[in-house]
């Protein structure tokens, strides 16, 4: 699984960044897989309904099918500690030729960061050489590469470059 993490502190615009990307890069061609890392523990799977009462009777894993979308649960055991825990996605996200994984700063895939100056923190990159690029439209001193925000097309291009992906153009070539 090809993977690049979009990390940053709070209220950073992580999300609304790889919204945009998504709809830039699956214009190209590409099949983009995303991830959501989170820190916080929540119940994925809502308490009280059928799944969740299957997974708490001892179900191994738990799927949902409907009309419009499909779920799989399973529950995190001491095995899934052992090598990279983002393997676990690699069977369902074997078609995609990138994933855009939002945060996870401690991962050691490739990560790029987004910063705006109005969130009052320094950037990540500051003390992490691991990230290969900020994206910012703020003047600020790192020494990573920095991406202008408000260049998304060129933002795009460069994480193709990163991940050493070659553009895909509608008739499936370049």
């Amino acid at each position: 699984m090809k993977r690049l993490h979009v990390v940053g502190r709070k209220n950073s615009g992580k999300t609304t960044l790889i919204v945009e990307l998504l709809a830039i890069l699956s214009s190209r061609g590409y099949r983009v897989g995303t991830i959501k890392h989170t820190h916080h523990e929540h119940e994925l799977d809502t308490p009280g309904k059928d799944s969740y009462r299957h997974r708490e009777a001892g179900s191994k894993a738990v799927g949902i099918i409907s009309p419009k979308m499909n779920a799989i649960f399973w529950p995190k055991s001491i095995q899934d500690e052992i090598g990279d825990k983002y393997q676990q996605f690699d069977e369902w996200m074997d078609d995609c030729d990138m994933v855009l994984v939002e945060g996870d700063s401690q991962a050691s895939a490739l990560k790029i960061e987004v910063y705006r100056f109005v969130t009052g923190t320094e950037p990540m990159a500051k003390a992490d050489r691991s990230i290969r690029a900020v994206i910012t439209d703020d003047e600020i001193c790192f020494d990573q590469e920095r991406w202008m925000r408000s260049e998304l097309h060129l933002i795009a291009d460069r994480i193709e470059s990163l991940m050493g992906l070659e553009k895909i153009i509608e008739n499936g070539s370049e």
